[in-house]
């Protein structure tokens, strides 16, 4: 699956910030772009594998517009993040 992330610029005196916003609470962080995007297809993994552990529902990917809309994310910038999720799934060798 695709998700959305969104992304805060750092600086050299503060961290790269992404939210992913389609799975609440799940947000990471890097000292460089790179490493905040990675951590946060790490983090976006690991929320799926715990509801999925959990029984609970997997939220569908938003489309950008719906993201971009919110104004809780202006000046923010918009990327994805990709989680395998089927090989998560019951009966997949994980």
């Amino acid at each position: 699956m695709r998700y959305p992330i969104m992304i805060e610029a750092g600086d050299h005196n503060t961290a790269w910030s992404v939210v992913v916003p389609d799975l609440p609470g799940c947000y990471s962080a890097g000292d460089t772009l790179d490493d905040a995007i990675m951590a946060a297809e790490e983090a976006a993994a690991a929320w799926i594998d715990a509801a999925l552990d959990a029984g609970q529902t997997i939220p569908a990917p938003s489309q950008d517009h719906e993201i971009l809309k919110k104004d809780v994310y202006n000046g923010w910038r918009i990327d994805h993040v990709f989680v395998h999720v089927e090989r998560m799934l019951p009966g997949i060798n994980r």
